[in-house]
């Protein structure tokens, strides 16, 4: 004889969980009676008894166990599939990557990747604040920075250093005054209002910090760019600004430099159980 009421199995996996038809019952916004029916129904049949009924409550018998943790698995497979299915048809993969990443080092390398992959659909979210990946429905993001961090799983992309850059005027002011005395006057533009970027770069260079007050948050990177070049201050960049610098547009203003400072994969535990992240993943690495 087939199995009939399968609607019944959903009922019995949460009386299971509570242990109580009473607790069921109000979840399922059902009366105590109708749960206690629909596992009598259950048990008549499948032919056995899944509950023990005592004065204080109930109890799974051992064939209830068996049937507990083949159901499980059996709705654990049905959500995989299901999702699965989801994905196929509707999945998008997104990379939440700054502005300045994606126009400067991204944009120019994707279309490898899209002839390479044309199956993966991809979705490229601008971001300013690349912390809540979860919050955003990014898969994947590309973070600037030394790597400590310890709220998603962290992987090198590729080194690139940061240094100090500005105009043709603060180069001159170093040049003439000496690196700490110019520092000293310098606007320090920065990402965020915890960023502890500078105060490093302060330690490499020898240079007393103490706290600086005179700064000024910019958190987009391509405005910060764009700040510098109009003399508003100096700012730590990396070798994406090369253009600019073979331009004349920014300087370098010392040697020093954060050396562990570079790009770096930053994604939630368990997001390369999706291929298409980890394909991406992958590409990424390996492109120079």
């Amino acid at each position: 004889m087939r199995f009939r009421h399968y609607d019944n199995l959903r009922v019995f996996t949460i009386v299971a969980r509570h242990g109580s038809f009473a607790s069921a019952a109000d979840e399922l916004l059902l009366t105590k009676g109708a749960v206690s029916h629909q596992m009598r129904q259950l048990e008549a049949e499948l032919g056995f008894a899944v509950f023990k009924r005592h004065a204080r409550g109930i109890s799974l018998t051992s064939k209830g166990q068996e049937l507990l943790a083949t159901v499980h698995s059996a709705f654990e497979t049905v959500e995989q599939r299901i999702a699965e299915m989801r994905h196929s048809d509707s999945r998008t993969l997104t990379i939440g990557v700054t502005t300045y990443f994606a126009s400067r080092w991204l944009s120019p390398r994707l279309m490898d990747f899209m002839r390479a992959h044309p199956d993966i659909r991809l979705r490229i979210q601008p971001m300013i604040d690349l912390m809540d990946l979860r919050g955003e429905g990014i898969d994947l993001a590309v973070r600037w920075g030394n790597g400590d961090w310890d709220d998603v799983v962290i992987e090198d992309l590729f080194p690139c250093p940061a240094w100090p850059t500005g105009n043709r005027g603060a180069l001159e002011r170093v040049e003439r005054d000496g690196l700490e005395a110019a520092f000293d006057a310098f606007t320090l533009l920065r990402d965020r209002e915890d960023s502890d970027a500078w105060s490093r770069w302060y330690a490499v260079a020898g240079l007393p910090h103490n706290g600086r007050a005179d700064t000024l948050i910019i958190p987009d990177p391509n405005v910060r760019v764009q700040a510098v070049m109009d003399g508003q201050g100096v700012a730590l960049n990396d070798a994406l600004v090369d253009p600019e610098i073979e331009a004349g547009r920014l300087k370098r203003l010392s040697t020093f430099e954060l050396s562990d400072y570079g790009y770096f994969l930053a994604y939630e535990a368990g997001a390369m159980n999706n291929p298409d992240v980890d394909v991406f993943r992958r590409w990424l690495k390996s492109v120079r």
